[in-house]
């Protein structure tokens, strides 16, 4: 259930007051009794919670888990070379220069 701020036009009194969304809007002031208690236009306070919002993941501390293994275990094995450095790897072959010369 939403808390509403309300306040008095006439004696200035204010009050924070739990209500359902579907309760009637409080008019009469609990102190002075006139019909001039209003509900006032505030800010909503909410968190947001759970993995993914900022207060959790990009506020310092540990960067969240990604699934993507780093370290040793993303090392080549021994003997391996990578596809990178593989000299049978098929690399686009460059043209032959041409040595026409015009006469």
């Amino acid at each position: 259930m939403p808390i509403y701020a309300y306040r008095c036009d006439d004696c200035g009194f204010a009050k924070d007051v739990l209500q359902k969304m579907s309760d009637p809007v409080l008019t009469d002031c609990p102190t002075c009794g006139k019909a001039t208690f209003k509900k006032q236009l505030t800010a909503a306070g909410f968190q947001l919670k759970g993995t993914g919002w900022y207060a959790t993941d990009f506020r310092g501390g540990t960067p969240p888990a990604t699934g993507v293994a780093t370290g040793p275990a993303d090392a080549k094995p021994e003997g391996k070379p990578d596809a990178k450095s593989d000299s049978t790897a098929a690399a686009p072959a460059a043209a032959p220069a041409s040595t026409t010369t015009s006469a």
